[in-house]
């Protein structure tokens, strides 16, 4: 009896996630045609689906330029960037095996920004070469190779005898979160006028300069992360009974860490070098799926992405109506929700973390 209620209630978590997964797909739709109708434009829901339809009279020209050319590609980038962020988040989350591992909160975010800024500052300079190699792509390279290093210096430390200890990984976080931040703040020492006002606003977060430039920019580097989790999903199940027990489950453990952390670094760096600093989505999402969907990562990460980025276009949305015609940083209004939950996540986990 034991045994069948047991696959009964694994079978019913299994229908509720993917129930959940189909609403949070209609939800992202949804999401998405809210964010490119809201503002001073006046064109409906049914005016931009005409005219994606083919209907060149839903939209006057001035609409279609404000949809097309700067709502559109915000939207999709929103989208891109918290779903990038969500599954990064729940991927270190598996991976060190602890429920407050987050890109922003471990010091990779601040790794990426380092590497965002020195093509920033250095770009006309120094970094000259390599700018002009890279191109479009110089940015989100360079924001790629600071969160890799760190993301990997990060695990060399707190990971010991196949065991990660969560107090070190918080601890080596902050340092190397410091360490990058003190490096960043020489550099903004050394820029100019012009290069100081373009920090100061991408630091804060936002996506008030998504084009379809930076679409192209970051799309490819984040959707080639997101091509290698369902590969992940099974080793990350596994790896949370540990590593030995994964290795004897037949998971190759070396390579599900080495392409999880490049995997990380690369969705983060991405992200990062278009939108700036925006923290607490890689923590607060994949918490509130696995209360509602369970832990199993075959649900968890395509669920994360599609919630991850729904929140983050409807804090953008927030971030450019709460107090318009100005706009509020994105990263202030995910901090505001996000800062309260990591505290409630904290005073939950303090007895396990000994804190």
């Amino acid at each position: 009896m034991a045994d069948i209620r047991a696959s009964r209630q694994a079978g019913d978590r299994t229908r509720l996630a993917l129930l959940a997964i189909a609403l949070l797909f209609a939800g992202s739709i949804f999401a998405m045609l809210f964010s490119v109708t809201m503002g001073a434009s006046d064109a409906s829901v049914l005016d931009v689906i005409g005219n994606m339809a083919g209907s060149e009279t839903a939209l006057s020209t001035r609409d279609r330029i404000i949809i097309f050319d700067i709502r559109l590609p915000r939207a999709i980038l929103g989208f891109l960037i918290g779903a990038s962020l969500a599954v990064s988040g729940t991927v270190m989350q598996g991976l060190f095996r602890n429920p407050l591992a987050d890109p922003g909160l471990v010091g990779v975010s601040s790794g990426a920004s380092l590497g965002a800024v020195t093509i920033f500052v250095l770009g006309g300079g120094l970094a000259a070469p390599l700018a002009a190699l890279l191109g479009i792509y110089a940015l989100p390279a360079a924001a790629f190779g600071g969160g890799l290093v760190t993301t990997l210096l990060l695990y060399r430390i707190a990971t010991r005898h196949g065991q990660t200890s969560v107090a070190t990984m918080l601890l080596a976080g902050i340092a190397l979160g410091a360490l990058a931040l003190a490096l960043t703040g020489l550099l903004i020492y050394m820029a100019n006028d012009q290069q100081l006002r373009d920090l100061t606003f991408w630091s804060m977060g936002s996506l008030a300069g998504a084009t379809w430039t930076k679409i192209a920019a970051a799309a490819p580097i984040i959707l080639l992360s997101f091509a290698t989790l369902p590969f992940m999903a099974r080793g990350l199940n596994a790896i949370t009974l540990g590593e030995a027990a994964a290795f004897h489950m037949g998971v190759p453990v070396q390579r599900l860490k080495n392409v999880a952390i490049t995997g990380v670094a690369a969705a983060t760096g991405a992200s990062v070098a278009v939108s700036g600093g925006i923290g607490f989505v890689g923590i607060v999402v994949p918490h509130i799926l696995r209360m509602a969907i369970g832990p199993d990562h075959r649900f968890l990460l395509p669920a994360a992405a599609l919630l991850g980025g729904s929140l983050l276009i409807f804090a953008d949305v927030l971030a450019r109506t709460l107090v318009a015609p100005a706009e509020l940083p994105i990263g202030i209004i995910t901090a505001a929700v996000g800062g309260p939950f990591f505290l409630w996540i904290l005073l939950k986990q303090r007895s396990r973390l000994a804190l």
